[in-house]
């Protein structure tokens, strides 16, 4: 297998952190996000800015995120379906 054919498997591959942030906003709004992903960028005077600084710090928080961002595009294609 090819590193190309690998990244094609990868629903992430082409995927900014800003753009995961930007789509599970928009998909359910600050306070829903923060009820799901218990980080304080979430809950507290939120903004891509605060949540790109500490998710790029903090491996598990996002883990955390793009695990939903993923489901939630599941989600979205099966319904479309």
């Amino acid at each position: 297998m090819t590193a190309g054919e690998h990244q094609a498997n990868n629903p992430l591959h082409g995927v900014s952190l800003a753009q995961i942030i930007d789509t599970l906003v928009a998909h359910f709004g600050w306070e829903t996000l923060g009820d799901r992903v218990k980080i304080r960028c979430f809950t507290t005077d939120p903004s891509v800015k605060s949540s790109l600084t500490f998710l790029r710090k903090t491996p598990w928080a996002r883990k955390k995120v793009e695990d939903l961002y993923i489901s939630v595009q599941k989600s979205v294609w099966k319904s479309s379906i």
